[in-house]
């Protein structure tokens, strides 16, 4: 007699054909809110995720049609088929991002073991995943039982100290199971038993502290015994003792550790028995420079988190910081990539270190001198400074003259170090640098004929890279490290576009929503609350999340946001009258554009006129998204007033700032002409001579440069990629004269500026939006308008006779999707690879009366492809997941 399930899939999915096969399709990447293996989160009900991997790419219109999830409280429930949290039965659907979790409840500290299979477009089944879990983590505020401490005395020396915590306590096994979730007002190391727990660094992420602070939760099992075990915690203030979040005690922690013996769970938690006591290591400098670390010999006592070491200890101070635990749900910070001294030069005193490239990170050192004697180490981004925006740390040297500096609880910026009070030049194998960043993983890849595009954009990743710390990205990783809304727009896409980001900006977005004020308005930077700005640094809490969605298809990301969004855009509204924007605020809280060319950050500003047209067309942009937000979430009627407030201010703005006789808006310009035609404020039947005078500015006014700043050459690259002119973008990433970004490259950067001019910051998130042009423009991988997360994507390659070949990758939440293309005498060819599970308009160009083939014979007969009709110079094709091989017969 067939099983319930049994009939079940067959009535679902139809009874698979007499001798069929397993299918090629298996799900993996199995993730948990984005992140692999998640532990200590605080989502009641988590939404999981997989990737349907194939054994046989080649095949067309592979696809899943149906699911079953398993959830388990064990592995070896997992193992008999069972999902005692959760069995889904078999689900009838292509879903295979964001699937909710719909289980039992899930209470503080469960641990939930999963795995997923699924039935191909044949309803054939694949084999069941590999495992994957996920652990709750304290879920309300009473779940803790534990105290906040802190240092209970202030401890004079050359900065803020960063103290030692450590208890002990019994147990009587070694545990199957053990978790520990910290809390710190500034970062923490967790140790255990002499050795220090984990692989991440500058932990937690970066929250507003006065507000919310971001808890860690570790696997310990592995580092407990029977019997005494010490926990250690080294705290250090870091940006806990930042002003503007109203914290006057720090560095603090919270943390409670449970472990399962056979004899039960043993619990543990920080109160009134732990014991504290100074380190050798210190913050030295403040904010806004950050300064450095001084770091003492040795930097912490000799055994201090084993069994023993009790002498110097005091009784901790417990506090209450009054703030939000969260979990920490996004890639720890982590060293990703080390580097070696390019030259060591000797010095009188001293020496001077090129790590051959600028990063942000960390640093250590091993240096000899005098014997007691103080070594100071400056890192430097210009070869003739040796210390750029006070970056300063101090070496105490031990008794044999011998010291190690090591980063712990700050990072350095730069290129070059400058090392004094030494008497030894270190050797190569003395120092090393790593870049330290959000853990997130690398999704796409680029390279094409022209080398200089191609060091372009791993010179932007590599940028990108080194401003991403702590969950969010920094204007600059030295002199400010705060986290601008107008800087997110300049690296948003190129961010979501080449690393898997769902996370991060999740983080953030929680950050922007915790910064709002009552008012509706919001701070420049988030979670720092510094810097100034203008409507499209605010603005970002409209942009992102909707940024996100298409990236990903997450509609959660939207509905967490949109009250946000709804109290920004009602701000706005008290300062529209007429329909058009006016100016409020000082002088740094109505920015337009930020440093193009020929400009700078004091009174040489873009004139008001364009800044007001500016701020008002960023306006109308964020209403049309409101809008298109309001609708996917049911909202109709915010939908149809956010459309209508749309449609008055770009006709407000359209009749006050256009010049006719110029075909131009405001002063004119590059931004000043693309802007109102991104955002829809020209009207249509101005469009066509508007578009043109773009181009001619482009191409005759500016020779084929650059003429925008950080705002407007994001949006300036968002409408020469909507107008199909990526051949514009390519040609202005090329120059090599100024400005440009191989202007850059010409003077030895090995990193984007802040200005093009390279005035300020050589360091910068400025002019990081080239990077999204690679993958959506050069090799034409690009977000579909329907089923957002690339479950239905376009491919348009930017074939332009600047370049021979281009090829691109990206990893989305289906799978990975390929791009290749080469242009030679015999014509064009374009191979194209679709994840299962996914589908693909492919536009192919070619002139009208073309021939075009697939695999050999005409594309339109070729089995999977389906004709779409044309598009301006393109012939456009319907694809299903495989490989495709075009070709057009004319030379191009």
């Amino acid at each position: 007699m067939p099983s319930v399930l049994a009939c079940l899939l067959a009535l679902i999915v139809g009874p698979a054909p007499a001798g069929a096969t397993a299918s090629p399709l298996r799900p993996v990447q199995l993730t948990c809110e984005y992140l692999t293996h998640p532990l200590g989160i605080d989502t009641p009900r988590p939404r999981l995720a997989w990737k349907a991997a194939t054994s046989a790419p080649a095949r067309r219109g592979a696809r899943q049609t149906a699911y079953r999830v398993l959830v388990a409280t064990s592995p070896a429930t997992l193992a008999d088929g069972k999902g005692d949290l959760w069995d889904s039965g078999t689900v009838r659907s292509s879903a295979s991002t964001f699937v909710p979790y719909a289980g039992r409840s899930l209470a503080t500290r469960t641990r939930a073991f999963w795995k997923v299979r699924l039935w191909d477009e044949a309803g054939r089944p694949s084999a069941w995943s590999d495992p994957a879990g996920w652990s709750m983590g304290l879920l309300k505020p009473g779940d803790w039982a534990a105290e906040w401490i802190g240092a209970s005395a202030p401890v004079a020396g050359p900065g803020r100290n960063a103290p030692l915590f450590r208890r002990t306590f019994d147990l009587p096994a070694a545990p199957a199971r053990a978790e520990m979730t910290v809390g710190s007002l500034g970062f923490h190391e967790l140790w255990i038993n002499g050795r220090r727990v984990g692989d991440a660094v500058l932990s937690p992420s970066i929250s507003e502290m006065g507000k919310r602070i971001r808890a860690v939760t570790y696997d310990v099992a592995s580092y407990l015994h029977p019997g005494r075990n010490t926990v250690g915690l080294w705290l250090a203030s870091g940006w806990g003792g930042f002003d503007r979040f109203r914290q006057p005690h720090h560095p603090l922690a919270i943390a409670r550790l449970d472990a399962w013996t056979a004899s039960g769970r043993t619990t543990m938690v920080t109160d009134a028995s732990w014991r504290w006591r100074p380190s050798g290591t210190w913050a030295v400098g403040g904010f806004p420079t950050h300064g450095g670390e001084r770091v003492e010999t040795p930097d912490a006592p000799a055994g201090w988190c084993s069994d023993g070491a009790a002498a110097g200890w005091e009784p901790v101070a417990l506090r209450d910081p009054n703030v939000t635990l969260s979990a920490e749900m996004l890639e720890p910070n982590r060293k990703v990539r080390e580097y070696r001294p390019a030259s060591i030069a000797g010095r009188s005193n001293g020496c001077r270190i090129d790590m051959g490239v600028s990063f942000s990170g960390w640093l250590a050192l091993r240096l000899h001198g005098k014997p007691g004697g103080v070594a100071t180490i400056t890192v430097s981004e210009r070869p003739g400074d040796d210390d750029s925006f006070r970056q300063r740390s101090e070496l105490v040297l031990g008794p044999d003259g011998w010291g190690l500096f090591r980063s712990r609880f700050n990072y350095v910026a730069g290129r070059w170090i400058t090392v004094t009070g030494i008497d030894q030049t270190p050797g190569r194998d003395d120092v090393r640098g790593w870049l330290v960043r959000s853990g997130y993983e690398r999704a796409a890849g680029f390279r094409c004929s022209d080398e200089l595009l191609n060091r372009i954009y791993e010179t932007t990743l590599h940028t990108f890279e080194s401003l991403s710390v702590s969950g969010y990205t920094v204007d600059c990783p030295h002199r400010e490290r705060m986290g601008y809304g107008g800087d997110a727009h300049a690296t948003m896409e190129t961010a979501m576009r080449n690393y898997g980001m769902g996370a991060f900006y999740t983080k953030w977005l929680q950050d922007w929503r915790d910064v709002q004020q009552p008012n509706g308005d919001l701070p420049y930077t988030a979670p720092t609350y510094n810097g100034g700005g203008g409507p499209s640094w605010s603005g970002i809490c409209v942009t992102m999340p909707w940024a996100l969605y298409r990236a990903t298809g997450d509609t959660g990301v939207l509905a967490a946001n949109y009250p946000t969004m709804r109290r920004w855009l009602a701000f706005l509204q008290t300062h529209t009258r007429s329909g058009l924007l006016e100016k409020w605020g000082g002088d740094w809280d109505f920015l337009g554009d930020w440093v193009p060319p020929g400009r700078d950050q004091g009174a040489n500003r873009v004139d008001a006129l364009s800044t007001l047209f500016y701020n008002n067309c960023y306006q109308v942009y964020n209403l049309r998204i409101a809008a298109r937000v309001a609708a996917l979430l049911g909202r109709r009627a915010d939908a149809r007033a956010y459309a209508d407030r749309a449609e008055a201010c770009a006709a407000a703005v359209h009749a006050r700032f256009y010049r006719p006789a110029e075909r131009s808006y405001a002063a004119g310009g590059q931004l000043n002409l693309a802007l109102p035609l991104l955002t829809g404020v020209t009207p249509s039947q101005l469009r066509p001579a508007v578009e043109a005078n773009l181009v001619r500015e482009i191409t005759d006014v500016k020779r084929g440069h650059v003429d925008t700043g950080i705002h407007g050459t994001y949006f300036l690259i968002q409408q020469l990629l909507a107008m199909g002119r990526e051949d514009l973008v390519c040609l202005m990433a090329r120059q090599t004269d100024y400005p440009g970004w191989g202007h850059m490259l010409t003077q030895g950067a090995t990193t984007i500026w802040e200005q093009w001019d390279g005035q300020n910051s050589l360091l910068h998130s400025s002019f990081l939006s080239i990077g999204q042009w690679f993958i959506e423009g050069a090799a034409g991988i690009r977000p579909g308008p329907s089923r957002p997360g690339y479950a239905s994507f376009i491919i348009k390659p930017g074939v332009t006779r600047q370049l021979k070949w281009a090829k691109g990758s990206y990893n989305s939440q289906h799978g990975r999707i390929e791009v290749k293309w080469r242009r030679s005498a015999q014509g064009l060819q374009m191979d194209v690879t679709v994840p299962p599970n996914a589908e693909a308009t492919v536009c192919v160009p070619a002139p009208p009366g073309a021939t075009i083939t697939e695999g050999g014979t005409p594309a339109a007969k070729s089995p999977g492809v389906t004709a779409a009709g044309r598009r301006g110079c393109f012939a456009i094709y319907r694809v299903g997941s495989g490989q495709y091989v075009f070709k057009t017969a004319e030379a191009r």
